[in-house]
């Protein structure tokens, strides 16, 4: 049974994970960095999920919008980074780098079906995550614009491979994706009077592909985009913000595009900040998706500790 469910949903399964978590970067001023220093950050990233439409519910007559029962997606993943703004100015733009390596628990109900329900759930690393470079330039009339390069590198612990290969039996999904993926990152910000009006968007292109029971994967190139609206009076932040993700072609599986592989999903929800004594901050958000297509989707939280060193 396990087996037949790989071989049937080989390509939903792998896109379980996005290139990186929808909607991390809301709350932050996308397009400009901190002043020069060395930062810490913690992601705390809950998901509650269900597949919406194709592939594990096109059997029973789902449509691509519609939720399907006993698909139901739990992942906890834990994105400590490191950033860095040396005080070095790059074309007129200050310059900034950024690693990151996430580790995360998964459980997936068709995996633990599959399993005769037996499993917790699986706990492994996702890709590491390296930005070697971030440019922002600071423009008139409290703009900011900045650029950047994410790379996500082949080196999850567990990846679709492993679980044709039976080495994932305990009804958790892989921990990450099994290709390397390059992002080109472009953000815009309006910082005045405590206002943080930010819209960070975000290409990713899969670069490898992912092989693996004789069969090899690849990704579709995928949009993305973070949105952030908050008003930051004393040490409080209020806002809101949303993410969108809209994959443009068809992923494919061993060179033949596969079918419904074309997923979006836009969500929305409340923002809160709050700022310690000792430059310490937190940053809790929810999102609620509201329309989703042929993807997981449903709740995440994220609870962000920011600090510098």
């Amino acid at each position: 049974m396990a087996g037949s469910i790989v071989t049937a949903t080989a390509a939903k399964a792998e896109e379980l994970w996005d290139p990186y978590l929808r909607g991390v970067f809301e709350g932050q001023p996308a397009g400009a960095l901190p002043p020069p220093g060395v930062y810490g950050e913690l992601n705390n990233y809950w998901t509650s999920y269900s597949m919406y439409g194709q592939p594990f519910g096109h059997e029973q007559g789902y449509g691509s919008g519609e939720k399907v029962p006993g698909t139901h997606l739990s992942a906890l993943v834990e994105v400590p980074a490191v950033i860095w703004v040396p005080g070095i100015k790059v074309l007129g733009a200050d310059y900034g780098a950024a690693i990151s390596q996430p580790f995360d628990y998964t459980s997936f109900q068709p995996f633990k079906h599959a399993y005769g329900g037996g499993g917790g759930g699986n706990v492994g690393i996702y890709n590491t995550i390296l930005v070697p470079g971030m440019l922002s330039w600071s423009l008139p009339d409290h703009i900011y614009v900045r650029v950047g390069l994410t790379v996500l590198f082949d080196d999850a612990s567990t990846t679709m491979a492993d679980l044709s290969k039976g080495k994932l039996t305990n009804g958790g999904a892989p921990s990450g994706n099994g290709y390397t993926t390059m992002q080109p990152d472009l953000g815009f910000s309006w910082l005045f009077n405590g206002w943080n009006v930010s819209v960070g968007t975000h290409y990713a292109v899969p670069v490898t592909s992912d092989h693996y029971n004789g069969n090899s994967f690849h990704s579709a190139a995928e949009f993305s985009a973070d949105y952030t609206v908050t008003k930051t009076i004393g040490r409080w932040s209020l806002g809101v913000g949303g993410e969108q993700e809209n994959q443009f072609g068809k992923d494919t599986l061993n060179g033949a595009p596969e079918p419904q592989s074309q997923t979006s999903n836009y969500a929305v929800g409340p923002i809160v900040g709050y700022e310690f004594a000792g430059g310490v901050s937190v940053t809790a958000y929810w999102n609620h998706s509201f329309a989703t297509r042929n993807d997981v989707a449903g709740d995440f939280f994220n609870v962000r500790l920011d600090t510098r060193f």
